[in-house]
């Protein structure tokens, strides 16, 4: 398993992280581990959780549970310096803290709530779930207009949620500071004021990037070069689609798509097309279209941490062997012309 420094905080992570949002419903707590202690065999110590953790659906009443899964974990193993673990504070949503989103009046409270479900004294990656001036991620894309953002109440917020993430990192709370759901400027922002200040300055945001989401490819790699902050990129596997269950109209028993039609957004008839094009590259060279999307990740010209789940540890253990896949030429030709044919399907 490769690694990688997680922007310039000298943490080393591996380039796969598992990501928790199923653990404690889809997946149960048992499985869960089976999952993390597979992980970290097979070399990968990056485990990513959140504040509204278990997903798919959220409920009020299961907000903070793939924290406490991991904290049970912890306490089981007593393996807490093996794993780096990112967790995050959500944005205003009305199933988590009753919509309140975060600020710098109550963000050492959250970070708090999140130390305590994961019965650690340390987070070494903490990061902001969503900008609270809004974002274009989740298909809103299309229709997204920043108009409406008073920027000097942005930068205003932005200095004070810093400068108490700033005493969080000089008590020991925090190593590590993230964003995610961002924009390339937003994320300039951050690390400027972070800089000024001598607060965490960014080390990664954490956006969806697949071979059928590749919004990061332009101004955000510009971004991550630059700035050195690691693309952690979420649902590299497009909520499944790119695993392949899905195609031929199939929608397996407990699949994502059995519990939620839309896939957020995801499940559209240019999407699948773009599946079928993809399957057909990996066919052709002999691959499994799933290790192909996960090997895809760490081939480009930007860090990438790939943020993959599975529901079972069954499902884990096959994509468990491509931990260590490359691409060749030949193959990432084949996906360049396959993305140039099918662009922004979703």
């Amino acid at each position: 398993m490769k690694t990688l420094e997680l922007g310039r905080t000298g943490i080393e992570v591996s380039d796969w992280c598992l990501g928790t949002m199923t653990f404690s419903t889809q997946t149960p707590q048992e499985d869960a581990h089976r999952q993390i202690d597979m992980c970290l065999d097979a070399g990968i110590n990056f485990l990513d959780t959140a504040e509204m953790y278990p997903v798919n659906p959220i409920r009020s009443d299961t907000v903070g549970d793939s924290e406490r899964c991991i904290a049970e974990w912890v306490k089981r193993t007593g393996r807490r310096d093996d794993v780096v673990i990112a967790t995050k504070a959500a944005g205003d949503m009305s199933l988590v803290r009753q919509g309140e989103g975060f600020g710098p009046d109550n963000i050492l409270d959250i970070l708090d709530g999140n130390l305590k479900r994961l019965g650690t004294d340390y987070i070494d990656l903490y990061q902001l779930h969503w900008p609270m001036r809004g974002s274009y991620m989740f298909r809103q894309n299309w229709t997204y207009d920043p108009s409406r953002q008073n920027r000097a109440e942005t930068m205003d917020h932005m200095a004070g949620v810093l400068e108490k993430l700033k005493e969080a990192h000089a008590a020991g709370k925090i190593r590590a500071f993230g964003l995610s759901n961002e924009s390339a400027w937003g994320t300039t922002k951050w690390i400027d004021l972070a800089e000024e200040m001598g607060a965490p300055r960014v080390a990664s945001v954490q956006n969806e990037y697949s071979l059928l989401c590749r919004l990061y490819d332009t101004d955000m790699a510009e971004m991550s070069v630059n700035e050195d902050v690691v693309c952690f990129s979420f649902s590299p596997l497009a909520t499944g689609l790119l695993t392949g269950k899905y195609r031929g109209g199939a929608i397996p028993e407990g699949s994502r798509m059995s519990i939620g039609p839309e896939l957020g957004g995801r499940n559209q008839p240019r999407a699948h097309e773009a599946v079928e094009a993809y399957a057909a590259v990996a066919e052709k060279h002999g691959l499994d279209l799933a290790h192909m999307a996960m090997a895809w990740q760490r081939s480009r010209p930007f860090k990438v941490s790939a943020i993959f789940g599975a529901t079972t540890s069954q499902q884990l253990a096959h994509l468990l062997d491509a931990k260590d896949m490359d691409l060749s030429d030949e193959v990432l030709a084949d996906i360049d012309a396959v993305h140039k044919a099918h662009p922004m399907p979703y």
